[in-house]
């Protein structure tokens, strides 16, 4: 048999106009799937704050030209000395470089999600990893990177096998892929390190994590947010 190659988030060169809702889809994981803000894709759909969709339902995707007013209050700067478990209100859109050893955005400090050494790095221009992945052997625990409520739990993103998504805030979303087994639903809220599933090798032929941070949609490198070590 051929091995299985591991395409996590592949992005098409020429994204459909639409997507069809199937089964077990949120607004979240479409979002996720096709590389934009989940909130400008509720604006495009005229879809409520509940953000409630249904099987069948077509889900524009061209967001381009929106104008969504619910953007964000400032971001306190980072700082190692504020770190709280409340999850935060929205920081504005620009990225900057964390320069302290643990970023904490308004409210929520970013903590590792797995143990293990990192075996793959950000490598977004290849359309082929936009996140890291974290070696990990069967079972160990998949920890939460920061408090949230989880948006997405299942295995219909092609690439991600078993996967999570948390929302942190109207900002910062992460994902959990390639998992062995989910412990956590959607809907359900999470504090920052609290076990959240176990590694595996779902979705690719590596027993591993790959981890993803996303802002406003888009995937940022997470290593200018997790903590040194």
């Amino acid at each position: 048999m051929a091995p299985v190659s591991d395409r996590t988030s592949p992005s098409p060169v020429n994204p459909p106009q639409y997507h069809l809702v199937q089964k077990g889809d949120t607004l979240y994981s479409i979002a996720w799937r096709y590389g934009v803000d989940y909130k400008e894709l509720s604006v495009r759909n005229g879809i409520s704050k509940g953000y409630v969709i249904y099987p069948g339902q077509k889900i524009y995707l061209d967001t381009r030209n929106l104008n969504v007013t619910s953007k964000s209050p400032s971001v306190k700067k980072p700082s190692p000395a504020t770190s709280q478990t409340s999850v935060a209100k929205t920081p504005p859109r620009t990225v900057t470089k964390p320069s302290a050893a643990q970023a904490t955005y308004a409210h929520f400090t970013w903590q590792w999600p797995a143990r293990g050494r990192i075996i793959r790095n950000y490598s977004p221009k290849s359309g082929l990893n936009k996140g890291i992945d974290i070696e990990g052997r069967l079972g160990e625990p998949v920890l939460s990177a920061a408090p949230g409520t989880v948006v997405y739990s299942g295995d219909g993103l092609r690439g991600y096998g078993k996967l999570l998504i948390i929302k942190h805030n109207e900002t910062f979303l992460s994902a959990y892929a390639h998992n062995h087994q989910l412990l956590v639903k959607e809907g359900e809220s999470v504090k920052g390190n609290q076990k959240i599933a176990e590694i595996g090798s779902s979705g690719t032929d590596t027993t591993k994590l790959h981890f993803e941070i996303r802002r406003e949609g888009k995937p940022v490198d997470p290593l200018l947010y997790l903590p040194k070590r």
